[in-house]
């Protein structure tokens, strides 16, 4: 299936869920076309900087305790911190933070679309919502670059659960 109609899929499936609340949780396509939708009522950038910060405040806090340099995210010039566990059911659960308030919403989004997702859903499936939101296009390079190495982060998470259920 393309990843046109991956997308279009999933835009029809939230459209009934807002209709059938019963339907099952979203995948991670459906996840990331929520969050393209979410940003599509601002207009400017600025306003979408401002919704991104206000996502980074919302994400639960780090622990001191586990902002360690063992969780650090390598290619960030933020520090962002990035934990992940493996649930009873062989998903992934993430837990991130950031010095940095910008960085902290763009890697709520991540954690957002991600967590709680299997390790082979993970590794198949891309960001594709920060092509949608043209986030790359609006961000410093450091913060671009930061923003890939968070994805790779996680997909090495992925990796490394997928191999430890094998």
């Amino acid at each position: 299936m393309s990843r046109r109609a991956l997308w279009s899929d999933a835009h029809r499936h939230l459209a009934r869920r807002r209709q059938a609340p019963h339907l099952p949780m979203m995948n991670i396509i459906e996840k990331q076309v929520a969050i393209v939708r979410e940003f599509a009522v601002f207009e400017s950038w600025e306003e979408r900087y401002k919704h991104l910060i206000k996502i980074g405040r919302e994400l639960p806090a780090l622990p001191a305790e586990d902002q360690t340099d063992d969780a650090k995210v390598r290619g960030c010039s933020s520090s962002v911190w990035l934990h992940a566990n493996c649930n009873d059911d062989g998903s992934v659960h993430l837990r991130a933070d950031s010095d940095a308030m910008i960085v902290r919403g763009l890697v709520a989004l991540l954690v957002r679309v991600y967590t709680d997702e299997q390790p082979d859903a993970i590794l198949s499936t891309e960001p594709m919502f920060i092509e949608e939101l043209e986030l790359e296009q609006h961000l410093t390079q450091n913060r671009a670059n930061g923003l890939a190495s968070m994805v790779k982060q996680i997909k090495t998470y992925a990796l490394a659960f997928k191999a430890q259920s094998a």
